[in-house]
């Protein structure tokens, strides 16, 4: 009775010591308790699987918040991303110059390996860090760092495992980008392209994001051919971020079995496709949750459609074709606080993700030693 009401007491809200963080029993991955109540692993249909899997959303939100150094997750992952642009941007811009290499060498999906593999490391690595820092509390709080640094114990296996998802990004984003090996610009990217480009030529981000804009009406002709590749290489880095996404969420529990329970890398991926099957119903509903918070952020741009300040079309010539006058100073900055928050919000949701993926994984793991 003292167990069931301590646990009514803390979804509700009613208690005050903010939740522990449950440490994984050494060298073994499970948890003494699960973090939230369940069916047994495989027998979870239905709304108990909707249940537990917006449950591990929510217990995920509420242990980044009473622990916010796991922020760093958030920032680095950032940076990751960040350099990933930067890199496509020089790329292209090398392209569009055509003066240093060859358009062949630009496109060719070894260049696109060498851009994915570092990206897709530093990912891995700081999800790593993060599962050992969340199974390894002190004075009940935890500590980003003391994972990241746990994590370099597994350097090995980690870049085995990056240097796969590395090639299997690769081969869908050039698979995608030129299907059939045909001579035409059609890719089956290009939807996805095609409104990437449309929003990217809206207001906030077509006078916030792009350099070619402000320098197209600051140092003209020099501004445009800085800013020169700029929405392509966006475009670029949104598309691989989309497959590294879906690689990792059919990977799901690999790096975890990688870090926790010093799986060999065949074990850990033939592991992971075995809660992958126990848990189909829970990871669905965690998914389609995440997704759609995702999705709802990403359309509040649309409420900026009042301000009446339309579109910049960017051709592919350098050319730019300003069809509004220049918002003013204030808009400019709103936009600019917009795109910060928004960019910040959906790596906060990514971080809750990474909770949440550790939480369904130590609570099969508990049920399955439970069985």
């Amino acid at each position: 009775m003292t167990r069931v009401s301590e646990i009514a007491e803390n979804w509700l809200g009613l208690c005050r010591k903010p939740p522990a963080v449950h440490a994984l029993q050494a060298g073994t991955g499970i948890p003494p308790e699960p973090l939230y109540e369940g069916q047994p692993a495989g027998g979870g249909g239905g709304s108990g699987a909707i249940r537990r899997g917006i449950g591990a959303i929510l217990s995920g939100t509420k242990t980044l918040t009473h622990n916010p150094q796991l922020l760093w997750f958030t920032f680095l992952a950032g940076l990751v991303l960040t350099g990933h642009l930067f890199a496509q941007w020089v790329l292209l811009f090398v392209n569009f110059n055509g003066r240093l290499v060859t358009t062949d060498l630009i496109g060719s999906p070894f260049v696109a390996f060498l851009v994915e593999l570092p990206t897709v490391f530093c990912l891995v690595f700081l999800l790593a860090g993060l599962a050992l820092s969340l199974t390894s509390k002190s004075d009940g709080s935890v500590s980003f760092f003391d994972g990241f640094t746990r994590a370099k114990k597994f350097l090995i296996p980690l870049t085995g495992w990056s240097v796969v998802l590395a090639l299997a990004g690769t081969l869908l984003f050039t698979a995608g980008s030129n299907p059939g090996n045909l001579k035409s610009s059609w890719s089956l990217w290009s939807p996805f392209s095609t409104f990437l480009l449309y929003v990217l030529n809206q207001y906030p981000f077509s006078w916030t994001l792009n350099p070619a804009v402000f320098g197209a009406l600051t140092y003209p002709p020099w501004g445009e051919f800085c800013g020169a590749g700029f929405p392509d290489a966006f475009i670029d880095t949104l598309i691989f971020s989309v497959i590294n996404t879906l690689l990792f969420i059919l990977t799901l529990f690999v790096v975890p079995q990688l870090v926790l329970e010093k799986k060999r890398l065949k074990e850990a991926v033939s592991g992971s496709f075995v809660l992958m099957k126990n848990l189909r119903g829970e990871v669905a509903a965690c998914v389609l949750g995440l997704g759609m918070v995702v999705s709802a952020a990403l359309f509040t741009f649309l409420l900026f459609r009042f301000t009446r300040i339309d579109q910049v079309t960017i051709l592919y010539n350098g050319g730019i074709t300003i069809s509004s006058l220049r918002p003013g100073d204030a808009w400019i900055a709103f936009g600019f606080l917009y795109i910060l928050a928004l960019s910040g919000f959906l790596l906060v949701v990514t971080t809750i993700g990474g909770i949440a993926t550790l939480d369904l994984y130590t609570s099969a793991k508990t049920r399955e030693s439970a069985e």
